[in-house]
Formats: structure tokens, C-alpha cells, sequence
């Protein structure tokens, strides 16, 4: 098990309390011991315990740290004003550049713009109109680029559309082809479930006509005969 958090707060117990403080200055002895060693840090520790001992550690000399201290502190608190004067300065004149490039950009700004050329020599005007020759030559080739990427994609957006119309007329041709065969196979399964023609149930269309023609010549021969006999009777 790991160990437990203390809570940080004074110990009533005497004897923990002494306990604890040995433990820590120990530690904290060593501590300084390290840091003065793996840092090559001037390290001046001063403890005194609550009976009024004291205990010390330093790699260097306890005074000679102590008079460092004092000497860094007190130029640092001679030294505030100065740096605070000096950082004051420091940002007018940075404030006073970039008014003045400001200025400088809206001059060149109206230049550009046909404005305020009074105030300026030829050698000036010479430079104004180079840099404006400069760029209405980027813009127009920048115009070009963009008329050329834009004809590009309409001749690509072009020959898009007209696979997308082969697709589609392929497309009806193959549905219409398919519902012509439907029909066709539709016509030729009624057409196969007609009956049977048989032509022994028929008679031939010659023999149908020729049959009267017979009968109305033995109905002749007929009458003929039957006249004769009728006349012999007679006689």
C-alpha cells in the first residue's frame, strides 16, 4: 500500500511534531545537498526549529550568499523605475512607427487611386506608373487563366453531357428493342394455343363446287327419261 496523504496542518502532538521535523530537515538538507551538486546552483538553506536551534547548509559561504542576495535585491528595486521609464519610451516610439507606416500606406493607397499626385515628382510618377503597368499585367494574365479554366470545364462539361445523351438513347433503344420481343413472343404463345387444323373434316373448295353442277344434270337426264316412257305409255 502507498502512502496516505497528510493533511497539511500544524501537529499538536510534541513528540510526532519533533518527529516529523527531523525527518523533514533531513530531507530537506539533502534536497539543497542535490541541488547545489547537479545544478552547480549557489545553494544557502537556513532552518531554525521551534526551539530556537538553527541549522544551516551551504555549498559556498552562508554570509557571501546572504550579502548576493541583499546586492540583487536592492538593484532590482533601484532598477524598477528605470526599466518602467524605459519600456514607456520603448512603446512611444514603436507607436510612432506604425503611425507613420500607416501613413505611408494610405498615401500609396491614394496614389494608386489617382489621388493626391500633386505632391509628387516625375521620377515618383515614373514609379507609380511601372507598379500600376506591373499590375494590370498580373490581373489580365490572372483574367486568362481563369477564362481558360473556365473553357476547360465547359468542353469537359460538354463532353459529359453527351456520353450522359449515348447512355440514355442507348438505354431506349435497349427498352424498346425489349418490349418488341415481349410483344413478339406475347403474339407467337396466343398464335401456338389456336387448335389444330385437320383437313379430313373439310372438303376440298373444287369439290364443293362441282357437286352442284353434277346434280343439276342428272336432274335433266332424269326428267328427259321420265318424259319418253310418259310418251310410249300414251301411244
Amino acid at each position: 500500500m502507498g502512502r496516505g496523504k497528510i493533511e497539511i496542518k500544524r501537529i499538536e502532538n510534541t513528540t510526532n511534531r519533533q518527529v516529523t521535523f527531523c525527518k523533514r530537515r533531513n530531507g530537506l538538507l539533502k534536497k539543497a545537498y542535490e541541488l547545489s551538486v547537479l545544478c552547480d546552483a549557489e545553494v544557502a538553506l537556513i532552518v531554525f526549529s521551534s526551539r530556537g536551534r538553527l541549522y544551516e547548509y551551504s555549498n559556498n559561504s552562508i554570509k557571501s550568499t546572504i550579502d548576493r542576495y541583499k546586492k540583487v535585491c536592492a538593484d532590482s528595486s533601484n532598477s524598477g523605475p528605470l526599466i518602467e521609464v524605459n519600456s514607456q519610451q520603448y512603446y512611444q516610439q514603436e507607436a510612432t512607427k506604425l503611425r507613420h507606416q500607416i501613413q505611408i500606406l494610405q498615401n500609396a493607397n491614394r496614389h494608386l487611386m489617382g489621388d493626391a499626385l500633386s505632391s509628387l515628382t516625375v521620377k515618383e510618377l515614373k514609379q507609380l506608373e511601372n507598379r500600376l503597368e506591373r499590375g494590370i499585367t498580373r490581373i489580365r494574365s490572372k483574367k486568362h487563366e481563369l477564362l481558360f479554366a473556365e473553357i476547360e470545364y465547359m468542353q469537359r462539361r460538354e463532353v459529359e453531357l453527351q456520353n450522359d445523351n449515348m447512355y440514355l438513347r442507348a438505354k431506349i433503344a435497349e427498352n424498346e428493342r425489349v418490349q418488341q420481343l415481349s410483344i413478339t413472343q406475347s403474339a407467337t404463345a396466343e398464335f401456338d394455343t389456336l387448335p389444330t387444323f385437320d383437313s379430313r373434316n373439310y372438303y376440298h373448295v373444287n369439290m364443293l363446287e362441282a357437286t352442284p353442277h353434277y346434280s343439276h344434270r342428272q336432274d335433266q337426264t332424269t326428267l328427259h327419261l321420265g318424259f319418253e316412257t310418259k310418251a310410249d305409255s300414251v301411244a
